[in-house]
C-alpha cells in the first residue's frame, strides 16, 4: 500500500468550475491510455482477460458459471462467456447479444472503477492518484452527478457498450 497525496476528488468536484472538470478528466484519459499501454508479464500473455495476479476474474459480467473456471484465451471466448451468464440469469430479450458486444484482437490492461471517490488530486486540481484497485467492472457506469458526462465529453475515443450495457441489465 502506498500513500497517495491529496484529497478525494469527490469532497470538490460539485464546486470546479466547468474548466476545472474537463482538465481533471482530461488528466484521467491520460491516465487510462497510459495503463492500456502496459504489457502483460510473461506469464500472463497468453490469457486474454484475467485480474492483475492471473487470477480468474470476479467481474459479474464475465465470471465463470464453471468449475473449475476456465481462463479466457481469445475475444470469441469472453464475448461467449458473457452471453453464457446472460442467458443463464434470465436474459432473453437479445439473442443478437454476442454480435453487439465489443470486439478486441488483443486484451489491455483496464481499471474501470474510475469514479471521483477514488481519484485522488491535490490543491491545484492535478490527479495524484487512483485508488481502490481490488475489484473493477468493465466500463462500469458512474451514476455520479455530472460526472459520467464530462468523462464521456472529454473521452479520446468512443466505445459501443450497448450490448455490455444489455447484459449488465439482467446480471446486475
Amino acid at each position: 500500500m502506498t500513500i497517495i497525496p491529496g484529497s478525494p476528488l469527490e469532497e470538490k468536484w460539485d464546486k470546479l468550475d466547468e474548466k476545472t472538470k474537463e482538465s481533471i478528466c482530461r488528466q484521467i484519459w491520460d491516465f487510462i491510455s497510459k495503463i492500456r499501454n502496459i504489457q502483460p508479464p510473461l506469464e500472463l500473455r497468453g490469457l486474454f482477460q484475467c485480474a492483475a495476479d492471473g487470477s480468474p476474474t470476479r467481474d459479474p459480467l464475465i465470471e465463470d458459471l464453471q468449475t473449475p473456471t476456465q481462463p479466457l484465451m481469445n475475444d470469441s471466448e469472453l464475448r461467449a462467456r458473457i452471453y453464457e451468464r446472460y442467458l443463464h440469469f434470465g436474459g432473453r430479450r437479445f439473442e443478437q447479444l454476442p454480435d453487439m458486444l465489443p470486439r478486441f484482437s488483443y486484451s489491455v490492461f483496464t481499471y474501470a472503477d474510475i469514479v471521483p471517490r477514488n481519484i485522488m488530486v491535490d490543491e491545484e486540481n492535478r490527479v495524484t492518484g487512483i485508488l481502490d484497485w481490488e475489484y473493477a467492472q468493465i466500463l462500469r457506469p458512474a451514476f455520479w452527478g455530472d460526472w459520467s458526462m464530462w468523462m464521456d465529453h472529454t473521452a479520446l475515443r468512443r466505445w459501443d457498450i450497448s450490448g455490455i450495457n444489455a447484459a449488465r441489465r439482467v446480471l446486475f
